[in-house]
């Protein structure tokens, strides 16, 4: 097995950290090719980093496929992150009570780095209903939760990601930067956001900012499910709530008086 060179500087660690964070975002399971097209290195640097990660745990080879999946190790450290992280136990009785109040399923969200990752979730007690997979990474630029983070970040880092690739998901998504930059101006301004089929066909959500102290957006909460339970009299319904929520959550988070 080949092992990496010496770092010098942080150039190795970053991408080492560049080629984990890409299975963050990935459906399933990532090919040598595939992740040096999408970070730009050769496929022999990628091919010794992803040996070095699986003779760690953090990923794992699948030798009929040739590809490769994140591993037992990465499973882990995700679980213990989840179950430290403080924001979790802070959000998850105000998710409950949206979750009672609506019938609707209720979620928090983390920003990372520039993505955005379901880390709770508490599903309408309906028979049709929305669900969300936790950890996995999504842009920034579609859906509620998303946009309503984005709309609260930085000048600089907001300019970052409307500069980036900005993919169609569904045929609702806002992929125009000069009409994305509106939206997240009007959404700012607001306080919340609103998504129709924006993310994910036929799926209906309202979502609100979380800060962190110094009045720093960390993530979000939402309010989601079938578009078709999503109608103009719900959605001013459920506004307020997730609203106040979400205020609730920053206050006991971080102190914060927004």
């Amino acid at each position: 097995m080949e092992t990496l060179e010496p770092a010098r500087g942080t150039t190795s660690a970053d991408r080492v950290a560049d080629v984990l964070l890409a299975f963050s975002a990935a459906e399933s399971s990532l090919g040598v090719s595939q992740i040096a097209r999408q970070l730009g290195m050769s496929k022999a640097v990628v091919h010794r980093i992803l040996q070095s990660l699986v003779a760690r745990g953090l990923l794992q080879h699948n030798e009929r496929t040739h590809a490769y999946g994140l591993g037992p190790a990465a499973v882990m450290l995700g679980a213990r992150t989840l179950a430290q992280m403080d924001l979790r136990d802070v959000a998850r009785p105000e998710l409950m009570w949206l979750r009672n109040e609506t019938q609707e399923t209720t979620t928090l969200s983390l920003l990372v780095n520039d993505r955005r990752a379901y880390i709770d979730q508490f599903p309408s007690p309906k028979e049709i209903k929305m669900t969300v997979e936790l950890g996995r990474g999504y842009p920034l630029h579609a859906g509620a939760s998303s946009r309503v983070i984005l709309a609260h970040m930085t000048p600089a880092d907001r300019e970052r990601v409307l500069t980036g690739p900005l993919m169609s998901l569904t045929s609702e998504t806002i992929t125009e930067e000069k009409r994305l930059a509106a939206s997240l101006r009007l959404v700012a301004e607001k306080g919340y956001a609103t998504s129709h089929g924006e993310r994910q066909s036929g799926a209906g959500s309202v979502a609100a900012p979380v800060f962190a102290t110094g009045g720093r957006v960390v993530g979000a909460i939402s309010i989601c499910g079938p578009q078709y339970r999503f109608d103009e009299e719900t959605v001013a319904r459920f506004i307020p709530m997730a609203v106040e929520a979400a205020r609730r959550i920053s206050r006991h988070f971080s102190g914060s008086t927004r």
